[in-house]
């Protein structure tokens, strides 16, 4: 038992040494140098060991420079059965001013780095083309008023293949910010020189009068650079953090005008329009009329907007729908929309005027209050031919039924008359199937058709065409083709009715056409009264 212990007491001393004698190099660069103060660059150290992470300690960095993000990586290589392993820092490092700075030497393990001279160069002496990562910002003004919408664009330039990165709104205080719209993915040619470039708008509404500080928009992710391998003539792309913001912006906010009258809204530019219905020049009582007022004002905020109120005569009931807000970019430029939809439903009739809508609003150009309007509308409003409108959303008007009664009694009496002929029909082929085989064939009900075809003939004066739709209407009446002789000899007045007709349209001397005499005779005739032969032709026919 106790040579057991020894022996792991003398491993553990033999082993020792060279763990910590196992790291031998530990090397520390930058990926630029001289470095523009406030851009990020990337520290970069190398250890020829695999490490623990937190063995490696950057707070003397802190003095001089802005540290950011920390990534670290770890890789192996086996060459002739020679294993190596590396360990390696990648620190994302920003001077907090201009001059001569150190980047100190780090230590790990008794290995120490060496020691990184830095030359930092003061903002605006490096050209941005030069680079291959910045941002430029610009603001719609310098000066703005409380709730005045400020534009602020932000332009992001890659000379480099973009991995992934997040671009972060600018930072502020006493105002509100949202992105308007979408990014745009576009490139430019600079000095030359081909940059990817994504945009971005920003709309800020200040909320109080004084200076408005504008932090810098910021960019930070990962892109692809080419680099060369140690011991390889072949070029690589590998993965480098990168960092970068634009400098701060000031602005001056006035407060809100003391003389203003109405809601507060700036905008530089404000209009009032409306749907109306054009193609309609006269209107009637309970019929509703479509109105749509539209406010668009630019470069102003959509919650800035002030509800529409159009003011209606005692005569009218207005049913408005639910407004719609939206802003939206167009041609550079910011414009913010209400909208309102109603029904107006005239009660009388008469002429009316519609009165003048006024929106208020002011004018940061000129520095002045100035009006947005619709002129005043004169309408005329007559009876409708209905007494009762139709009730509109699901309201229940009061009052005379109009003329759905009467509808519905010449609905009543026409099913009556159906019913009537039905039952006539009916009986008529009860007493046909009762008689002898030899009899004539049996009578069937009349064709509406027929008898329209008359009725529209006597209409007409037109003799020829009456005769020839009251034998086709009688033929059919019948069952049998008939002849005007045989129409005529079922019963005086047909007989009259037809010599009446013949005569004015065939005879040399016409007469006045007197179609009330054959509808007579049609009214008074009934097919089931006949008990003789039509013609002394008839019984001879087969």
């Amino acid at each position: 038992m106790v040579t057991r212990q020894f022996f792991i007491l003398l491993l553990m001393v033999l082993l020792a040494p060279s763990q910590a004698l196992a790291m031998s190099k530990l090397e520390a660069s930058v990926d630029r140098n001289p470095v523009m103060e406030g851009e990020y660059l990337v520290l970069n150290i190398r250890a020829d060991d695999e490490l623990d992470a937190g063995k490696l300690d950057t707070g003397s960095l802190l003095k001089d420079f802005v540290v950011g993000r920390t990534s670290v990586s770890r890789s192996t290589q086996i060459m002739n059965f020679d294993a190596s392993k590396e360990t390696r820092w990648q620190i994302l490092l920003s001077p907090k001013r201009s001059g001569k700075l150190m980047i100190p030497a780090f230590k790990i393990d008794g290995v120490s780095s060496n020691v990184i001279p830095l030359n930092v160069v003061s903002q605006g002496s490096q050209a941005p083309q030069s680079k291959d990562l910045f941002i430029e910002t610009s603001v719609s003004s310098d000066e703005a008023y409380v709730g005045q919408l400020i534009t602020y664009r932000v332009k992001l330039y890659l000379a480099v293949e973009l991995q992934r990165g997040v671009l972060s709104a600018p930072v502020l205080e006493g105002a509100q910010i949202k992105q308007i719209g979408e990014d745009k993915d576009g490139s430019e040619i600079v000095d030359g020189r081909r940059f990817r470039v994504i945009e971005r708008t920003y709309g800020i509404i200040p909320d109080m009068p004084g200076e408005l500080s504008i932090g810098g928009a910021s960019f930070s992710g990962d892109v692809l650079v080419e680099s060369q391998r140690r011991g390889s003539m072949f070029g690589f792309n590998e993965s480098r953090p990168m960092q970068t913001k634009s400098p701060t912006k000031t602005l001056q906010i006035e407060p809100t005008e003391a003389g203003f009258q109405g809601k507060w809204l700036v905008a530089d530019l404000v209009l009032l329009k409306e749907d109306w219905p054009e193609t309609e020049d006269k209107f009637e009582v309970g019929s509703p009329i479509t109105r749509t007022i539209t406010l668009l004002a630019s470069n102003a905020d959509e919650n800035s907007l002030p509800e529409i109120t159009a003011p209606l005569p005692a005569e009218f009931k207005s049913y408005p729908e639910k407004p719609q807000r939206q802003t939206f970019v167009r041609n550079a430029q910011v414009v913010s929309q209400y909208s309102i939809t109603s029904a107006l439903v005239p009660t009388k009739a008469g002429t009316y005027t519609l009165p003048e809508v006024k929106v208020p609003w002011w004018n940061p150009h000129l520095k002045r209050q100035e009006f947005a309007s619709l002129p005043a509308r004169t309408i005329t409003v007559a009876e409708g031919q209905a007494v009762a409108a139709v009730p509109l959303q699901g309201q229940v008007e009061s009052g005379s039924a109009g003329f759905w009664p009467w509808v519905s009694l010449v609905f009543a009496l026409l099913w009556l008359t159906t019913l009537v002929l039905w039952r006539k029909a009916l009986a008529n082929q009860n007493q046909t199937q009762a008689s002898p085989a030899s009899e004539a064939k049996p009578a069937r009900a009349p064709k509406l058709d027929s008898h329209r075809q008359l009725l529209d003939a006597c209409k007409r004066a037109d003799a020829g065409q009456i005769l020839s739709s009251l034998q086709t209407h009688m033929s059919r009446l019948h069952g049998q083709s008939m002849t005007l002789e045989e129409i005529a000899a079922l019963s005086a007045d047909f007989t009259k009715a037809i010599k009446q007709l013949q005569s004015a349209a065939y005879g040399k001397s016409p007469g006045a056409l007197d179609s009330a005499a054959l509808l007579g005779a049609l009214a008074s005739y009934s097919p089931h009264s006949r008990n003789h032969p039509l013609s002394a032709l008839d019984e001879l026919n087969p």
